[in-house]
């Protein structure tokens, strides 16, 4: 089934419970909800809507994401990061690899923007490419007249 060109969304959909990692929570029952807007064709990006109840806990990340707070707030610290309080209409980028712990005081809903960074198989794709490059130069070098 082909997707469609262009989809639509709003904010205020309803959300389906989205557990945070039992092992990452460092203090009380964050209860985290989320919903699926829209995913790219190859399947390396997503856009999602996530909330969030009070409670503190790690966050790691596995790929890019950029948020921006729709309601609420949160206190987000990392390392060589001093804790700050962010809110309606801020906007984070956290790169892949990054750790942050998130305080959430009552309650956020966030719109998240997901961007794999090493999509399963672009690796072997990059480096097959560069060794036909290599071996194209190399070839290039020995041109009989």
């Amino acid at each position: 089934m082909a997707l469609a060109l262009i989809e639509t969304g709003h904010t205020n959909v309803d959300l389906k419970p989205s557990p945070i990692e039992p092992s990452w929570i460092i203090e009380g029952n964050p209860e985290a909800r989320s919903h699926l807007l829209s995913t790219s064709a190859c399947g390396t990006a997503t856009t999602l809507i996530w909330s969030c109840t009070m409670g503190k806990f790690n966050w790691y990340y596995d790929l890019d994401e950029t948020i921006m707070i729709l309601e609420g707030s949160t206190v987000i610290e990392s390392d060589g990061m001093p804790p700050k309080r962010y809110g309606v209409g801020d906007v984070v980028f956290f790169r892949e690899g990054a750790h942050a712990k998130w305080h959430i005081e009552d309650y956020v809903k966030k719109v998240a923007f997901l961007r794999q960074t090493n999509p399963v198989g672009l690796g072997y794709a990059i480096r097959a490419i560069n060794k036909l490059k290599r071996m194209s130069s190399t070839l290039g070098g020995r041109r009989s007249t």
